[in-house]
């Protein structure tokens, strides 16, 4: 390779590499595996070290991937937090193990943990009791989760005995158990949301929620494993894992002490199968070298400690032939691919079914029907096909032709420019989107109507129920003949119906299932329309005054009014009892009419709080800075949306002031 040929691969991989950076840290949605990832960056570590004049200072090679985000205030580390270097191989490790006992002159002795698949964790404790939590960020400040992080069971707030440091750090992963993360794609499915990829997406997405609230269901866990500080209790990591577990942390009960690089292999070989049957993701095994004193004179990278490495396991991958492809339409018409297969085992279960995403996917894998694929399961829990085996391939096998027309309704499908994705437009009459209609309409975070999706299936095929509207005309004497229904099962379903027409404005806007009106953007449209009617009649630029609501919405929502069938619906569910008129107790007064406000910093209350009192008052706020914004409530510890407000010359304002604005003239 010469110089110039270094330069420009250099320049493509770094794009390349903080573009899969900010998927995998920031949107938690990675695009390819972690292997995938780790041979990009060890291909830009090879150029930088036969070109050193090439290294630099902000090349990922040198950096910590960053998991920062506006709405969070950042908080410096008093320990750097820095990531371990990935070995996929025993002859790596084995490199690993000669360069530790080169620079300890010496016999190492190891610690083996399970590396739990989730999303790295900093708590701070003073005088026995949770005071800070820190994500990762970008290995010198991370974003202060402490709100988020007390609601999770398995980080106490207290700590048992006293014999533990004034002040000390312990480092951790928080993760999200399968049966957590199953129940909560359940739950995004049935809401017409994209399900996560796999449980650490779900981990790092729940834990920057701005509504502690929400993350308390979500049933996030963790497992404890590194402790930083002065005066800990013993100068070795496996018995300062061991005082941990005393105080009342969860310390994996799978931690082995070895002495010698052959126990590590053991260990290692005993896990790549074992951890089939664990409830909760691992992707790999971390060895740290025991001895604190030896962990000093090994000391650090740029990026990593030179006393640890992370064994990543290759996902598992077997062939199988394509045998056909089924085409699903989602509630919000949506068409997901999927491959139907020989049926073959893999991680311990038997798949014959697996995602192919999208039709780009399909076209850049090249794959065909009767290909012999290459499958692997996307975070031990969502199968997935990842290639073709080339050689295999039948002679005269045709391109795949992606479907032109919807398989359920065969309307002409649509492609939005720049979406991935192909989607049924035929919203009113494609039987699975009126049936995703109806489990929306009646879901947890919608109208709240105790019916599963077994039982609104049910109603659909029956022909009991063919709109949200339907439901309110059920009576208990339709139900109760049904098979394993009785009286008291139906009774209960016809009074949850009944009750929900008390649900509030805002929420029965989010259950009518408009595209692109998720909850936030319903909640704000209905404090500024106030009515079904306002929003109804109102024109673009209206809608386009209204926070958070760009050109997508506005003409999604102008669509919807002017098909007749929608009107019809809500002039039904209106006649039913269903609230489409804001309550007059949730506006105040008119004293923030116009004004638009971003919240940072630590307050006196939860954001929310102030965002509600803000909407009661006759304003709006949002998230992020926009055209429309006014005010920066900015409470202590204000972070980056404080100099940012400053350079955009957007108004900052403390608690005091803001309250007194809310005061009487």
């Amino acid at each position: 390779m010469t110089t110039t040929q270094a330069i420009q691969r250099a320049a493509e991989l770094r794009q390349m590499i903080k573009g899969h950076n900010r998927h995998y840290y920031v949107l938690n949605q990675p695009v390819i595996s972690d292997f995938e990832y780790d041979m990009l960056l060890q291909e830009l570590a090879t150029i930088e070290k036969k070109f050193p004049q090439l290294v630099t200072a902000d090349s990922p090679t040198q950096q910590v991937g960053s998991d920062i985000t506006k709405e969070f205030v950042q908080v410096a580390h008093k320990y750097p937090m820095l990531s371990l270097s990935n070995t996929y191989s025993m002859e790596e490790l084995l490199e690993f193990d000669n360069r530790v006992r080169k620079g300890l002159d010496g016999e190492p002795e190891y610690v083996c943990e399970l590396k739990f698949d989730g999303t790295a964790i900093g708590l701070t404790y003073l005088g026995g009791r949770l005071h800070q939590a820190v994500t990762r960020g970008d290995g010198q400040s991370g974003d202060d989760v402490t709100a988020n992080v007390r609601t999770i069971p398995a980080i106490p707030q207290q700590l048992q005995g006293n014999d533990f440091p004034r002040e000390f750090e312990i480092r951790g992963e928080i993760y999200m158990p399968f049966h957590a993360f199953e129940r909560l794609n359940r739950e995004r499915e049935v809401d017409g949301e994209q399900p996560f990829a796999n449980p650490r997406n779900a981990a790092a997405g729940s834990l920057k929620l701005l509504d502690s609230s929400e993350v308390a269901r979500r049933g996030l866990s963790c497992s404890l494993y590194y402790l930083l500080g002065e005066q800990l209790p013993a100068g070795n990591h496996y018995e300062n894992l061991l005082a941990a577990k005393r105080w009342g942390f969860a310390v994996s009960e799978h931690i082995c002490k070895c002495s010698s690089i052959e126990e590590v292999f053991g260990f290692i070989r005993h896990w790549e199968t074992a951890r089939e049957a664990l409830p909760y993701a691992t992707d790999g095994v971390v060895i740290k070298v025991n001895s604190f004193a030896h962990q000093r004179r090994l000391g650090f990278t740029a990026k990593s400690p030179r006393w640890a490495a992370a064994f990543k396991f290759k996902a598992e991958q077997v062939l199988t032939e394509l045998l056909s492809v089924d085409f699903q339409v989602g509630r919000t018409g949506v068409i997901t691919p999927v491959a139907n297969l020989a049926p073959v085992l893999l991680a311990g279960t038997t798949v014959k079914r697996a995602s192919l995403h999208n039709a780009e996917q399909i076209a850049s894998l090249d794959i065909r029907l009767h290909d012999w694929v290459k499958v692997e399961k996307g975070g031990e829990i969502i199968p997935k096909v990842v290639g073709v085996d080339l050689e295999r391939r039948a002679a005269g096998s045709e391109p795949f032709q992606y479907i032109t027309h919807c398989p359920e309704c065969g309307a002409a499908l649509v492609r939005d420019e720049g979406e991935a994705r192909h989607y049924c437009p035929n919203d009113v009459h494609c039987p699975p989107q009126i049936l995703g209609k109806i489990e929306h309409f009646a879901g947890r975070k919608a109208m709240n109507i105790t019916a599963g999706e077994a039982t609104i299936e049910l109603l659909f095929r029956k022909g009991l129920v063919k709109n949200a509207a339907d439901l309110y005309a059920l009576k208990k004497e339709d139900l109760a003949h049904f098979d394993n229904w009785g009286e008291k099962s139906a009774e209960n379903l016809v009074k949850s119906i009944a009750a929900s027409v008390g649900t509030p404005f805002e929420k029965v806007l989010f259950a009518l299932g408009i595209h692109y009106v998720g909850e936030t953007t319903a909640r704000k449209i209905a404090a500024a329309m106030r009515s079904i009617d306002a929003l109804a009649h109102a024109g673009k630029e209206q809608l386009l005054a209204i926070d958070e609501v760009g050109e997508r919405i506005a003409d999604s929502i102008l669509a919807y009014f002017a098909d007749e069938s929608n009107r019809e619906l809500v002039a039904r569910l209106r006649a039913a009892g269903v609230q489409f008129e804001a309550g007059a107790q949730e506006r105040l007064s008119d004293t923030l009419a116009g004004m638009s406000f971003v919240i940072t910093g630590t307050l006196s209350r939860p954001r929310e709080d102030f965002k509600t009192l803000i909407e009661q008052h006759g304003g709006s706020a949002g998230n992020t800075f926009s055209a429309k914004t006014t005010h920066l409530l900015a409470g202590d510890k204000s972070g980056s949306k404080l100099e940012k407000a400053r350079k955009l010359g957007i108004k900052i304002i403390n608690e005091e002031t803001f309250r007194s604005m809310l005061e009487p003239v």
